[in-house]
């Protein structure tokens, strides 16, 4: 996933699971020059939404192996990193990385939904957790966008 690949390089650069906030926006604006010190801090937004980064005393700490992950030599993140991925993409996900087909996953939420009359997000929550697929992250921002 490309989200990964661009939170782990200041992780991987740096040598360190904890960073300080700045050199994270400085690693991905500056020294690697794929994006503005705003974009930067948004897409900091984005990886502690989805669960990649906590923030602990002032500073950034990897929830993931950042020198596991692979950077492609021409690697350069896309806008789509910018925008944060609903409950049915993460779950999508999530059963994907575990072997799941993708476009059987898809029929099947799908199939689902119409069964149990819920939303897309919902179903895909359900599907997963029947399939034993951690998606407690997804449960969540589901939970949370029909609440509010």
């Amino acid at each position: 996933m490309s989200l990964r690949v661009a939170v782990a390089a200041p992780f991987k650069q740096k040598g360190k699971q904890r960073i300080a906030e700045q050199a994270f926006v400085v690693t991905l604006s500056l020294d690697r020059d794929w994006m503005s010190p705003d974009q930067a801090k948004r897409l900091l937004d984005v990886a502690t939404g989805e669960g990649l980064v906590a923030r602990e005393d002032g500073e950034l700490v990897a929830e993931f192996d950042p020198d596991g992950v692979e950077t492609p030599e021409e690697f350069t993140p896309d806008a789509s990193l910018f925008q944060e991925r609903s409950a049915f993409e993460r779950a999508l996900d999530a059963l994907v990385s575990d072997g799941h087909d993708r476009q059987e996953t898809v029929a099947a939420v799908n199939e689902l939904q119409s069964e149990l009359g819920v939303t897309a997000d919902a179903a895909a929550v359900v599907y997963a957790r029947r399939r034993g697929v951690d998606v407690d992250d997804a449960a969540e921002k589901a939970r949370a966008e029909l609440e509010g």
